[in-house]
């Protein structure tokens, strides 16, 4: 099973397990944690989900096999659009317990969530520009608000991943542990308890200053970049384990 749904008092813990690609966020797996956080959405019994990754890592990233051969006129009409934008709707505090990798999408996918809680081993990088892409999900955007214009550069323009100590003092996580997924439970737990019309209130009070032009233009400049050979030899360097020789086409 690729999500691994257990259902907890007042909670929901969500597991992503898709373990021989280090949990790399398929567009089937996006589809059906989509549908399950829409259902939670609308489930009084469920007053917060933890969302973690299994076998030590969070989600590599997006699926590269899928991506290789999308164009751009596949990029408009990406079903995993639908599905980001179902995540994202998800009216009620998500927690994400990361350790190991959350890179690109699953490093967006971490950065949807209310309260990241880091674990020792945690890598975060949106290294697309890697491969001859940007983020599409609209985790540049996430980034920015959060850490500003510099270090977003660094780790979107430089591709640089950085390590849970480093994302804790930048501000992208609210909690750092030796036991992520232990510390989320608790979290998730102790918000359970909570005025749930306030909790979700105060969400959506909290992200409606994201932008809808700027997170629009970021998809934009994703999709047209699927058609560039810059992108094809990005996979194909990614693939092959060597460094990509980019000629700006």
């Amino acid at each position: 099973m690729d999500l691994m749904i257990d259902t907890c008092l007042g909670y929901t813990r969500l597991t992503l397990n898709r373990v021989a690609v280090r949990n790399a966020l398929n567009t089937a797996v996006l589809k059906q944690l989509a549908a399950v956080l829409t259902d939670l959405g609308a489930d009084p019994a469920c007053r917060a989900v933890v969302i973690t990754g299994a076998d030590g890592n969070f989600a590599a990233g997006a699926d590269i096999a899928e991506i290789a051969t999308k164009t751009s006129a596949d990029g408009a009409c990406d079903p995993r659009k639908a599905h980001w934008a179902a995540i994202r709707a998800f009216p009620k505090p998500l927690i994400a317990a990361v350790e190991g990798y959350a890179l690109g999408g699953g490093f967006e996918l971490a950065l949807m969530a209310d309260i990241l809680v880091l674990g020792p081993t945690a890598k975060l990088g949106l290294p697309e520009t890697n491969l001859g892409l940007i983020p599409g999900a609209g985790g540049g955007q996430r980034l920015l608000a959060l850490v500003g214009r510099a270090r977003a550069t660094r780790m979107i323009l430089m591709g640089e991943v950085i390590d849970a100590e480093t994302a804790l003092s930048w501000g992208i996580a609210a909690y750092a542990s030796p036991t992520p997924l232990t510390e989320a439970e608790a979290l998730a737990a102790r918000l359970a308890q909570r005025a749930p019309l306030a909790l979700m209130a105060a969400k959506q009070a909290l992200i409606a200053t994201e932008a809808a032009l700027a997170l629009q233009t970021e998809r934009t400049g994703f999709e047209a970049l699927l058609d560039s050979q810059d992108k094809a030899e990005g996979i194909r360097a990614f693939h092959e384990k060597r460094k990509p020789a980019f000629k700006g086409q």
